[in-house]
């Protein structure tokens, strides 16, 4: 990732999702790359073959709303895909341009220190049959109750949780929707972060995961934008097995994109014993014990003959 040219790095990325026939091009001869070519993604959008160029290569900063709308139409975005499109034309002239980063912001900046407002840490703990915890943008964890940690220890402060879905080997084991999960992942964190590529939190995390998950990079490269999303997780817990849970993600008034996620299963239901099982381990204790232990296996066991 480089932050000189995002928005020529977004049409690039998003041209190649296309297929020439969706777009109405027939034929066209051998293609050494994927999707559309610049002078077709010009025609269609009805800018000039030189023109598209100079935005590509970052050499014009000031396209129209009529321009960007155009693209949007013929690269098939979606509303938040269009809306991240403008939102990478809009902040190109002032990024390129400022003498000094404002306060807090840019490579060389402190970041100001993130803290969750002490009602929404009562909150947590206030739910002890309901797995939650605070995250930011970046998806750094920065407060957590019992049950969160005990549905997976990345769930504890400090950790990040994009970093463990993608490069912690049990958190793949863990969750049986891992494909879905990290795509949808990634296009979140695009969409949290819109064109501010150059904070240094972003910087360090991308680069960390670009060098180390080639998922993340295949993910990453497409430039794809999806808000965070409220949805089922199908989980395999080592200590209760296989069942599903509703992430509901709500974000926190009055501070900079602080997300407070809550995890709940349906009432009544076979979930929902699970759920209260890791409950009364983690309450007894015993969750930091042998995942494979007898205590667990038997009431595993049980709840599965009563089905």
């Amino acid at each position: 990732m480089n932050g000189t040219n995002v928005l020529g790095e977004f049409l690039r990325a998003r041209r190649a999702l296309v297929r020439p026939q969706d777009a109405g091009i027939r034929g066209g001869g051998l293609r050494r790359v994927p999707g559309l070519r610049r002078e077709e993604v010009a025609m269609l959008s009805g800018i000039s073959a030189d023109y598209y160029l100079r935005l590509e290569q970052g050499r014009d900063r000031n396209p129209s709303l009529q321009v960007l709308e155009a693209l949007a139409d013929v690269l098939n975005l979606d509303a938040n895909a269009t809306e991240h499109l403008i939102g990478l034309a809009q902040a190109r002239p002032s990024q390129a341009h400022r003498a000094a980063p404002a306060a807090g912001r840019g490579r060389g900046a402190a970041r100001r220190p993130e803290t969750v407002p002490p009602d929404i840490l009562q909150l947590l703990e206030a739910w002890p049959n309901n797995p939650a915890h605070v995250e930011n943008k970046f998806t750094d964890v920065l407060a957590s109750n019992a049950l969160a940690r005990a549905l997976s220890p990345n769930h504890a402060p400090g950790s990040n949780i994009m970093r463990a879905v993608l490069l912690d080997e049990s958190e793949r084991e863990l969750r049986r929707d891992w494909d879905e999960l990290t795509e949808a992942g990634v296009a979140a964190l695009r969409a949290n972060v819109g064109p501010d590529v150059d904070d240094p939190r972003l910087v360090e995390l991308v680069g960390e995961l670009s060098v180390r998950s080639e998922r993340f990079r295949y993910l990453w490269g497409r430039h794809d934008v999806r808000p965070k999303q409220s949805r089922l997780l199908r989980l395999r817990h080592p200590k209760v097995g296989d069942f599903e849970l509703h992430a509901s993600k709500l974000g926190i008034v009055g501070s900079d994109g602080l997300i407070l996620k809550v995890f709940q299963a349906a009432p009544g239901s076979r979930d929902a014993e699970l759920l209260a099982i890791l409950g009364s381990l983690t309450a007894s204790g015993d969750a930091d014990r042998d995942p494979a232990g007898p205590e667990s296996r038997r009431a595993v066991k049980e709840q599965e003959q009563e089905q």
